[in-house]
C-alpha cells in the first residue's frame, strides 16, 4: 500500500521547513520529531499569556508582560560578568531591560536609544527596581501583531528552542492537507468534534489554559485518532491471527477428567467457564490468540493444563513458556502432579540444558514423546523442534510483545495461542496492550483459600512485630520479609536488606535466610530452596520477584516501608501468602507521616483483595504508563491520549475499529481510505503492512 501523495509534504525531510537546519533537526530527534508531521502531533503543555498591557503598574510581579515601551539609556557593563542594562519606559513606569553576555553593537540594534519596541518577558523586583532579563521577544510596534495573547508553550530538548520550535510548528501546519473524514459521522457529531486539519490548527493555538486539557474537542479528537488507529493495527493483526488457519484441536476429555479427579476440590465457576471458552476456540479451525487473565491465587496453572491436555488428547503437543528460570521451575513443579495424573511425560527445557542431556530431550520433542514442554526463550532457538505442537501458553505476558506472540505462533503449524497474566488490568489498558486479543477473565478464588488478614502498622512498632512473627516461628510457620529498595540505588538496598537480616538473625539465629539483587543466581536459587524445604524460617528479601516462589507454609508476609511500594506490587506480594490451610496475615510497615497518596494505597490494599479493583484505584492514583512499566510492558506509547483520562474512547475505538475492518476487511471503501491515511500519519507501519498482505 503506497503512501498517498497529498501526504508527500509532511514526510519531506526536517530541513524542507524554513528556519530549521541539519543541526536543529538532529535535536528534535530528541522529541521524537523526525518528519514535518511529526511536530502536529508535538502539542503544547502549557501556555503563556502574552496579551498587550499598558504598563507594568497592571501586573504584581514576578509575572510575565508584553508592553509597548520608548527605549532610553543603554548602560553597557563597568567589568567583565557584569550585566548590560537598558531603561525603558512605558506609558506610566519606568523599568530596566537586562542582558548577560551580550555584545553591545547587537542591542544598539535590536533596541535604538528613542525609538518604540515591544518587549515582551517574566518581569521581576531586585531592590524595588521592576527588571525584564532576558526578553523573551523584542518586536516593531508594526511586527507586533505576529505575537498571540496566548503563546503555547512546547517540551523542549537541548539544541532547540521555544521559537524555533513554535517557527517550525507553524511551517508544518502550512503543509496541513485537508483529509477524507474516518471519524464515524454520528460518533463526531456526537461528541462536536472539529475536521482533523481543524484540529491540528486549534491545538498549536490555544487562547486560554482551557484548550489545553484533555477534554477540549480539538484534543479529544486527535486522541481518539490515535487510539482509533492503534486500535485498527491490532484488530488487522487479530484479523491476520485468525486468518491464519489455525488447527482443529478436539480434546476427548479422557485426560482431564483424569487430572479433575485427582483433586481435592472442585474447580470454580470461573475456571470452568474460561475452559469453556478456550476449549470452543481450539476447537475452531481460526486460530486461538486468548488471554487469561486471574488475580493472584485464582487458578490460573489448572486452566493452563487443562488446555495443553486438550491439545495431548488430539494427538498433539503443548508447551508453557514462563519468563525466567525460577518461574518455570516453580510450574514444573505446579504441573507435575497433575502431569502424573494424566499419565503424561512433561519436561523442562531452559538454558542450563546442555549437551546430551538437552540432544535427548530435543530428540524426545521430535518424535512426540514429550507431551508437555515447559522452558524459557530457550524454546524459541532454532534448533528445539516439535513434532505436532497445537498449544503454546505463555505466563506473565508483560515482558513479551505481539511481536514475541506472532513468532511463538510461528513454531507449530498455527499453534493455539494462550498468554496467562496474574496482573489484574483494567479494561481500558487490557485494550491498549491485548486489544488483538479475546479475553477469559478469572474472577473467583477456589475453594480454601482463606482471606488474608491485612494490618497497617507504623516503623515504631516494629518491636511487636517481631514479637508476633517470634510467636509464629515458635508455632513451625514461616514468614517473607519484604525490605524496600532504597533510593533505586542497588548499595544502599544491598545494605538496608543486610541490616534488616542481621538485626532478624541476631533473634532467630540461623533460620532466616536473605535474598537480594546483587547475589549470584546459584546462592539466590539456594537461599530459596532452603526456604522451600523449611530450613529456614523468615527469608529476608528485597527483590521481590524472587519472591514468586509457591510456598504453602509461608502465612505471613511483613512488607516494610510499604508506603514506598505501588498498589499492584503490594497486591503480588501479599498473594504469596494465604496459600496453605494456617490463616495468614500481611504486615504493611509505613514510616509515619503517611501522605495522603501513601495513606490511599494502604488502605485500599487493606480493605479489599479484588485485584480487578486495586488495578482500577492503581490507575487512577499512578496513570498507565506506571501501572504496567511502560518500558518493557509492550503498551504503545500515545503522543496525545491520555489512557487515565480517555479510558472510555478505548473501548469506543475499539468497538469501532472492529466494526469497520468487519464490514471493509481491506479498507478499500471511502472511510476506509480515509482511514489508510490516517494509518500513514500515525506511523502505524505495521497496519499497513498487515493489508498489504490481506
Amino acid at each position: 500500500m503506497s503512501r498517498p501523495p497529498e501526504l508527500f509534504p509532511l514526510f519531506a525531510e526536517l530541513e524542507t521547513l524554513e528556519g530549521v537546519g541539519p543541526k536543529t533537526a538532529k535535536a528534535m530527534a530528541g522529541l521524537g520529531v523526525e518528519r514535518p508531521k511529526d511536530l502536529l502531533f508535538l502539542l503544547p503543555h502549557s501556555g503563556t499569556d502574552r496579551s498587550r498591557k499598558a504598563s507594568l503598574r497592571e501586573v504584581v510581579p514576578p509575572a510575565t508582560v508584553t508592553v509597548e515601551v520608548t527605549v532610553g539609556a543603554h548602560f553597557p557593563p563597568r567589568s567583565r560578568g557584569r550585566p548590560y542594562r537598558i531603561s525603558v519606559k512605558d506609558q506610566s513606569l519606568e523599568f530596566q531591560l537586562v542582558f548577560f553576555h551580550a555584545r553591545g553593537d547587537y542591542l544598539k540594534t535590536l533596541l535604538p536609544t528613542g525609538q518604540r519596541r515591544v518587549v515582551s518577558g517574566r518581569v521581576e523586583l531586585f531592590d524595588g527596581i521592576a527588571q525584564m532579563v532576558h526578553p523573551e521577544h523584542v518586536l516593531r510596534p508594526e511586527e507586533a501583531g505576529e505575537l498571540p495573547d496566548y503563546e503555547p508553550v512546547y517540551p523542549l530538548v537541548a539544541g532547540v528552542t521555544q521559537r524555533g520550535l513554535a517557527k517550525a510548528v507553524q511551517a508544518a501546519l502550512a503543509r496541513l492537507p485537508e483529509l477524507p473524514e474516518w471519524v464515524d459521522g454520528p460518533l463526531k457529531a456526537r461528541e462536536g468534534w472539529p475536521d482533523w486539519a481543524a484540529a491540528v490548527r486549534a491545538v498549536h493555538a490555544p487562547t486560554g489554559a482551557a484548550d489545553l486539557a484533555a477534554t477540549a474537542p480539538a484534543r479529544a479528537r486527535l486522541a481518539y485518532d490515535e487510539l482509533f488507529a492503534h486500535q485498527i493495527t491490532l484488530a488487522l493483526a487479530r484479523a491476520q491471527a485468525r486468518r491464519g488457519k489455525g488447527q482443529t484441536s478436539v480434546g476427548t476429555g479422557v485426560l482431564q477428567r483424569k487430572v479433575l479427579e485427582s483433586l481435592p476440590y472442585q474447580p470454580t465457576g470461573a475456571q470452568i467457564r474460561a475452559g469453556s471458552e478456550i476449549a470452543a476456540d481450539m476447537r475452531s479451525a481460526l486460530r486461538m490468540n486468548r488471554l487469561l487473565q486471574g488475580d493472584v491465587g485464582a487458578g490460573k496453572t489448572l486452566v493452563a493444563f487443562l488446555a495443553l491436555l486438550i491439545a495431548v488428547e488430539a494427538g498433539g503437543q503443548g508447551v508453557m513458556m514462563a519468563p525466567t528460570e525460577i518461574l518455570a521451575r516453580q510450574h514444573l513443579e505446579g504441573l507435575q502432579p497433575l502431569a502424573a495424573a494424566a499419565g503424561v511425560r512433561l519436561e523442562i527445557l531452559t538454558g542450563r540444558d546442555k549437551g546430551g542431556e538437552r540432544a535427548e530431550k530435543l530428540r524426545a520433542l521430535a518424535e512426540g514423546e514429550i507431551g508437555v514442554l515447559v522452558g524459557t526463550h530457550a524454546v524459541f532457538q532454532k534448533d528445539v523442534v516439535f513434532k505436532d505442537l497445537r498449544l503454546a501458553v505463555v505466563d506473565e505476558q508483560h515482558r513479551f510483545g505481539v511481536a514475541q506472540r506472532m513468532e511463538l505462533g510461528a513454531k507449530g503449524e498455527a499453534a493455539d495461542v494462550l498468554v496467562m497474566t496474574a496482573t489484574p488490568i483494567p479494561r481500558s489498558l487490557a485494550l491498549a496492550s491485548y486489544g488483538d486479543m479475546d479475553v477469559s477473565v478469572l474472577d473467583e478464588k477456589p475453594p480454601g483459600r482463606k482471606p488474608v488478614k491485612t494490618a497497617m502498622v507504623s516503623t515504631q512498632r516494629i518491636d511487636e512485630v517481631v514479637a508476633h512473627l517470634q510467636k509464629a516461628v515458635a508455632e513451625g510457620r514461616q514468614a517473607y520479609w519484604v525490605c524496600p529498595l532504597v533510593e533505586e540505588s542497588e548499595l544502599v538496598d544491598y545494605a538496608s536488606s543486610e541490616a534488616r537480616f542481621e538485626h532478624l538473625r541476631a533473634l532467630f539465629g540461623d533460620r532466616v535466610g536473605l535474598v537480594h539483587g546483587q547475589m549470584p543466581p546459584a546462592e539466590k536459587d539456594a537461599a530459596m530452596a532452603r526456604f522451600v524445604a523449611g530450613q529456614t524460617s523468615v527469608l529476608v528479601a528485597t527483590t521481590v520477584i524472587e519472591v514468586g516462589v509457591n510456598v504453602p507454609n509461608a502465612s505471613i508476609m511483613v512488607i516494610e516501608r510499604a508506603e514506598i511500594f505501588g498498589l499492584a506490587q503490594l497486591h503480588q506480594l501479599r498473594g504469596r501468602v494465604g496459600r496453605g490451610a494456617a490463616q495468614s496475615t500481611c504486615l504493611l510497615m509505613y514510616q509515619a507521616p503517611l501522605s495522603s497518596a501513601g495513606e490511599r494505597r494502604l488502605t485500599t490494599l487493606r480493605d479489599t483483595e479484588d485485584g480487578f479493583r486495586i488495578a482500577e484505584e492503581d490507575l487512577a492514583m499512578r496513570g498507565a504508563g506506571d501501572l504496567i512499566g511502560t518500558a518493557q510492558s509492550g503498551l504503545p506509547r500515545f503522543r496525545v491520549a491520555d489512557l487515565e483520562r480517555q479510558a472510555a474512547l478505548m473501548a469506543i475505538a475499539q468497538s469501532d475499529a472492529r466494526r469497520l475492518l468487519a464490514e471493509d476487511p481491506s479498507l478499500e471503501s471511502p472511510r476506509g481510505r480515509a482511514a489508510r491515511a490516517l494509518l500513514w500519519l500515525l506511523d502505524q507501519d505495521r497496519a499497513i503492512r498487515l493489508i498489504n498482505v490481506g
